[in-house]
């Protein structure tokens, strides 16, 4: 496990979902870029790393939302190790199978965040299927985008490296 791609990736989840949310109507958050970001970290290296990165992305959304603190945290730490239980028990190479395991999570953070609250609350918070659905819709989506720039930036970099290195070793005369 990598600590550091761990604590980069939910900084960098944590900042995206602050920046995008305060555009979306009513304030309202339909997506999840901190539940991707989790998903990615435990596909990415291990359940270990889905679990701190699900306790840590959680808790921070928690402080920084209306929530009750540690539900979110609790239920990113779930997802992340199940997701990364999965990651390791399958090959998972196909973009199209990562954002299974995504919209997989979102309705299984949705589900247990929805029971943790009925629990917490003593009675059954509103449950809205369209809302589920944009909110898998965009978590795939943003996703597919996350492991589409993971698996093509380091190739991207290595050229632009290679390319300047042959150019600043030639000499022009």
């Amino acid at each position: 496990m990598k600590f550091t791609g761990v604590i980069a990736t939910v900084i960098i989840a944590v900042v995206l979902q602050m920046a995008l949310a305060r555009y979306m109507i009513g304030g309202r958050w339909a997506f999840d870029l901190v539940l991707v970001g989790v998903v990615y970290a435990a596909l990415a290296w291990g359940p270990a790393a889905g679990i701190l990165a699900g306790t840590l992305g959680g808790l921070v959304m928690d402080a920084l939302s209306h929530t009750v603190l540690g539900t979110g945290g609790l239920v990113k730490t779930v997802v992340g190790f199940l997701a990364g239980a999965i990651g390791a028990q399958f090959v998972l190479a196909r973009p199209a199978a990562r954002t299974m395991v995504v919209a997989a999570a979102t309705i299984a953070a949705r589900a247990l965040m929805f029971a943790l609250s009925a629990a917490i609350y003593q009675h059954w918070p509103p449950f809205s299927w369209p809302d589920i659905l944009e909110e898998v819709c965009l978590n795939t989506i943003a996703g597919l985008i996350a492991f589409q720039t993971a698996e093509s930036l380091p190739g991207s970099l290595a050229k632009n490296r290679a390319s300047r290195r042959s150019s600043l070793s030639r000499r022009s005369w």
